[in-house]
């Protein structure tokens, strides 16, 4: 999947500045070649208000609006390698929190078919336009609450989930192939972490990855 359009950007949207960021992606522990190649390859500052373009390509999430956030880089990257690690390409993966749509471009990138929730209808219309605008014709969304997944099109080979659950949604790990994985942040004693969640032909295997700060999943359409 290449990313079609002209959204070099010059100053603190450059190409070079993007470079850094994957310099310090890499300085972070980041190894997967896909993964750091789809970071490159996306321009973040289109996904973020026009006043924050210039902060696009901080190690920092920012606001998009309506109380919820685009995730820093290396999070967004951190959980995308969780996600593929051990795979050449994904059939179907399904997203939890649209949002802007940054994600959701990585994952399109990474996989034959991403199908993307978000509950918030305007931010789904942006991300909409953002996807067509980059070329990305493998992304199919739905304005729909994202804490009870996707299962018309279950199963799928990986799921990732933007916002942080009060514990594991039981519908979603359901929604897994045999050998998938779900991605996740989900609220703890100590604060909030991010598990990696395998289905295997027994049941589960669920693996701590690291400390996370999302906003929470919450319910419901507007």
């Amino acid at each position: 999947m290449i990313i079609s359009g002209d959204h070099q950007g010059i100053g603190m949207t450059s190409q070079r500045t993007r470079e850094r960021l994957i310099k310090r992606l890499r300085s972070k522990g980041i190894r997967n070649l896909a993964v750091l190649e789809a970071l490159r390859n996306t321009p973040r500052h289109i996904f973020v208000d026009e006043a924050l373009a210039s902060r696009a390509y901080e190690e920092t999430a920012l606001p998009i609006g309506h109380g919820q956030t685009i995730s820093q880089p290396y999070t967004v990257a951190r959980m995308t390698e969780a996600l593929i690690e051990g795979h050449n390409k994904l059939e179907s993966v399904l997203e939890i929190g649209t949002g802007s749509g940054y994600q959701c471009a990585i994952l399109a990138q990474l996989a034959r078919r991403v199908h993307s929730v978000e509950r918030i209808s305007a931010l789904l219309e942006q991300a909409r336009l953002r996807f067509r605008e980059l070329g990305l014709r493998n992304i199919r969304l739905k304005h729909s609450d994202g804490g009870i997944g996707l299962p018309e099109y279950a199963p799928y080979d990986g799921i990732l989930v933007t916002a942080a659950a009060e514990a594991l949604p039981q519908c979603l790990l359901q929604q897994l192939a045999v050998g998938g994985r779900l991605i996740l942040p989900v609220k703890s004693d100590q604060g909030q972490v991010m598990l990696r969640i395998t289905r295997n032909e027994d049941g589960f295997q669920q693996q701590t990855l690291e400390a996370a700060n999302f906003v929470p999943l919450v319910g419901g359409m507007i």
